[in-house]
């Protein structure tokens, strides 16, 4: 079970870092113009601290791990997401974007996973 925690953990931080590095690199325009329409609900200071906590969260599931420094970070990275994620839904659900609701979800549940087995029974 080690192994399916560290592989769901680097497949989330991939996923996450990719998106955390578009949201801080492109302007609030551009983001709504390539599909993510929920970026006109929010500022564009908000919509960058959203990119910065997935960035951060992305690496939170990997290096405290990795270096054996402060491991405890990988839960605490994970649920993280899993809030994170909880506030996605809850903004696509409100703009009625049903599809982006099952993405959120799967990443959802793939973080409440590494959470729980972190926290728990599987824990560095």
């Amino acid at each position: 079970m080690n192994i399916v925690l560290w592989i769901i953990a680097g497949l989330l931080a991939a996923a996450f870092a990719a998106a955390g590095v578009l949201k801080l690199s492109r302007s609030k325009e551009q983001l709504a113009a390539s599909g993510l329409a929920w970026t006109e609900d929010f500022s564009a200071g908000t919509v960058k601290l959203i990119g910065a906590v997935e960035l951060l969260a992305a690496v939170g599931l990997i290096l405290p791990a990795l270096l054996d420094i402060a491991p405890v970070l990988v839960p605490l990275a994970a649920t993280g997401l899993v809030l994170t994620m909880i506030g996605a839904i809850v903004v696509h659900a409100r703009r009625k974007e049903y599809s982006g609701i099952a993405v959120n979800v799967v990443l959802l549940l793939l973080a409440a996973v590494v959470a729980w087995g972190r926290f728990g029974p599987y824990s560095f």
